[in-house]
């Protein structure tokens, strides 16, 4: 059982890496739509995490009515979730290249489409656990063990619906939803402290009634761990991942200028080489 835990980690970081390059990718063909660079990034090792070796799904069979859900609420943050869909053959390179182009499915935020592993659109920051809520309850309505995914940026924390659902979810006794905050501590005009604090994100969620682990958002072990340890509690599951936002380059890591930002040919380039520095 080790050896296999340690060959899955090691299969999920190498995704990461594959991840990172169509990132880079993409962000160039992108061309002047630019693309949200740095939120893409800070999510990587979390939707790898997910789609390389926790959810339950079936890649030939995207919309198998007892498959996990995955819901991006910071919807700006697709860099990292169409990647990693691609990554379970979901979303062809080709198909990864028309990112912002007209006429592609691959938007800047998410638009539903369930046979591409899209299960929800997103436009307004806010809304995914309220959906993710609901469609947590339907598994318990229906008898149906699938769980539910919902992955939320830490400035969209700063929404009053995310508190309303973050309320709700222990009411229902919903210990089928996990949250994943995305602890990057920037946003789109400067940081979560100047914008608008929310003090100890983790005790308020606690405080919600959430059972609450704190992690390093890009270390896949504890990821791994996290998501795999067992409960035995009707509360939902808020996991605070500590993130770098632009992790993986070193023009942008930090850097909220990245937030969303055109991609110059030598910047890809510096890119490319910090990266294979680490393959």
């Amino acid at each position: 059982m080790m050896n296999e835990k340690k060959d899955l980690i090691n299969n999920i970081n190498e995704m990461t890496k594959r991840m990172r390059k169509n990132i880079l990718d993409m962000s160039l063909s992108a061309g002047s739509e630019s693309s949200h660079f740095g939120g893409g990034l800070s999510i990587v090792e979390i939707t790898a995490t997910l789609f390389g070796g926790i959810m339950n799904y079936d890649a030939k069979n995207p919309e198998w009515e007892d498959r996990d859900r995955f819901i991006l609420s910071k919807g700006h943050g697709v860099l990292g979730f169409y990647t990693a869909l691609h990554e379970i053959g979901l979303i062809s390179k080709d198909d990864l290249m028309t990112f912002e182009k007209t006429n592609s499915y691959l938007l800047g935020h998410p638009v539903m489409n369930r046979k591409k592993g899209i299960e929800f659109s997103n436009g307004s920051l806010g809304m995914g656990l309220s959906v993710g809520i609901g469609v947590a309850l339907a598994a318990k309505k229906k008898k149906k063990n699938y769980k539910v995914y919902v992955l939320i940026g830490d400035g969209e924390c700063n929404e009053g619906s995310v508190w309303e659902a973050a309320m709700a979810a222990p009411n229902f006794k919903l210990d089928n939803i996990i949250s994943i905050i995305d602890r990057n501590n920037l946003q789109q005009t400067g940081t979560n402290k100047e914008i608008m604090s929310v003090g100890n994100i983790a005790e308020k969620w606690r405080s919600f009634g959430w059972n609450v682990i704190e992690l390093d958002g890009h270390n896949i072990e504890e990821l791994y761990n996290a998501f795999r340890k067992e409960r035995n509690s009707t509360k939902p599951l808020a996991i605070i991942a500590n993130t770098i936002k632009g992790k993986g380059f070193s023009f942008s890591e930090n850097n909220n200028d990245w937030h969303h930002k055109v991609m110059s040919k030598s910047q890809y380039e510096l890119a490319i080489k910090e990266l294979k520095k680490k393959i």
